[in-house]
């Protein structure tokens, strides 16, 4: 960092607030369950969260405003001039908690309090991107996506709701919003300096390795394959053991190299068996068929690429060695996504000047972030969540370590805003 002085601010007053919006969000006008948050796009819970939020912003002299699909903007600025953006979503899972998502809309608030507090007069844009995890339309991410331009008409028009499979866009446009002007909403990324998203890390790598904070290096890029392997479907207990071709045997050995292949790749990588089906799926009948589905993710995508390529020649000699067949698809593929190494640099630099234990990390989960990296420099800050619970009511949080999140914030928007 340069020689700009470290803003220090009253984390404890900045925690009561935090914890205090929180906690609001999480009452009962703001939800449809009453046993966990369950809060999505053009619900009531839903709206009511957006004006909280609205209500909050324009105290703050913000203009305060809604895209032609519903992701909620506010700026200290006139249209055209350069901001920093802050954000996330508000939205939650059909069983979620307070904090996934809404703690970064939260403490982008506090930021823009902050900012009117220290006299600071900082270009400030948050928002906060509709329907960031699919629990009303099935489409995760779909705010960022309409505003990145990674969706086009016909993908639209193809998205239906959960609940009653009406369109998404009748449901916007019952909604008040006017989804066939979709393409509009890339304005809300055009005049952004950079971006900065603050979410709970859904892991347990901070808590247990005694940090407060963790700057994000890059998202995982994310690969979905499906391994189908063939064999023959006998008699379980009339076939001899050296006559079977069961599949599963096979797709056993997969799950097990999978592991140690993940392991050896290093560089965060991770994969998971989330599905191993069995068909046709009795007790006493040899398998004919197994099918696995495995997700395979890694911050760098050839890490990604050659665990994907290893998997295949072993899903492949499993089988042949067992006069069986394998086939490998890919379903889908998401690209890593790096954070931008300025920001990032001014972050841990801040961090340092906090005083508080940090270290450097790769998001494993899918963020709004992935999509506004397509517009501006994107940067996020991670806080702990207690044991890595996310998406269940059971998720929690420590207000002080997003108070101290938004010190850091506030500081890299001043060093990079000029």
């Amino acid at each position: 960092m340069t020689a700009t002085p470290y803003v220090k601010i009253d984390r404890e007053k900045s925690a009561q607030r935090i914890v205090r919006d929180v906690e609001t969000l999480g009452g009962p006008e703001y939800t449809s369950s009453s046993e966990a948050i369950c809060r999505y796009a053009y619900t009531p819970g839903y709206r009511n969260a957006l004006d909280y939020f609205e209500r909050a912003l324009r105290e703050l002299d913000f203009e305060v405003f809604e895209d032609p699909v519903g992701n909620l903007v506010a700026r200290n600025r006139p249209a055209g001039e350069k901001v920093f953006g802050i954000g996330s979503h508000c939205d939650s899972n059909r069983n979620g908690g307070k904090w996934d998502g809404t703690l970064g809309v939260v403490t982008a608030l506090e930021v823009c309090r902050l900012n009117a507090e220290h006299g600071l007069d900082l270009p400030l844009q948050l928002i906060s991107f509709m329907e960031e995890e699919a629990s009303g339309f099935g489409v995760g991410l779909l705010g960022s996506r309409i505003a990145a331009g990674r969706v086009n008409e016909e993908e639209l028009r193809g998205i239906r709701a959960l609940d009653d499979e009406r369109p998404f866009v009748e449901h916007a446009r019952e909604a008040g919003y006017e989804p066939e002007r979709w393409q509009e909403s890339s304005r809300i990324l055009t005049d952004l300096i950079g971006w900065i998203e603050l979410h709970i890390e859904q892991a347990r790598v901070l808590q247990d390795t005694g940090r407060t904070i963790g700057v994000v290096t890059a998202i995982a890029g994310l690969t979905w394959v499906e391994v189908i392997i063939e064999g023959r479907a006998d008699h379980a207990g009339a076939t001899p053991m050296d006559f079977r071709l069961d599949a599963g045997i096979p797709a056993a050995e997969c799950v097990v190299e999978l592991e140690r292949i993940a392991l050896e790749a290093g560089g965060g990588a991770v994969a998971t068996v989330g599905g191993f089906e069995l068909t046709p799926g009795l007790t006493n009948v040899i398998p004919g068929q197994a099918r696995l589905r495995i997700d395979i993710r890694a911050p760098v995508d050839a890490i990604v690429d050659g665990i994907v390529k290893r998997l295949e020649e072993t899903a492949k000699q499993a089988a042949e060695r067992r006069n069986m067949t394998a086939t490998v698809t890919r379903l889908i593929g998401i690209p890593a996504t790096p954070m931008d190494e300025r920001i990032v640099r001014v972050l841990e630099e801040s961090a340092k000047q906090s005083g508080e234990p940090y270290m450097l990390m790769a998001s494993g989960a899918a963020h709004d972030t992935m999509c506004v990296a397509d517009h501006a420099p994107t940067a996020m800050v991670f806080v702990p969540c207690k044991d890595g619970i996310s998406h269940s009511p059971e998720e929690d949080a420590d207000p002080a370590d997003a108070a101290v999140g938004a010190e850091l914030m506030l500081n890299v928007i001043v060093e990079l805003s000029g």
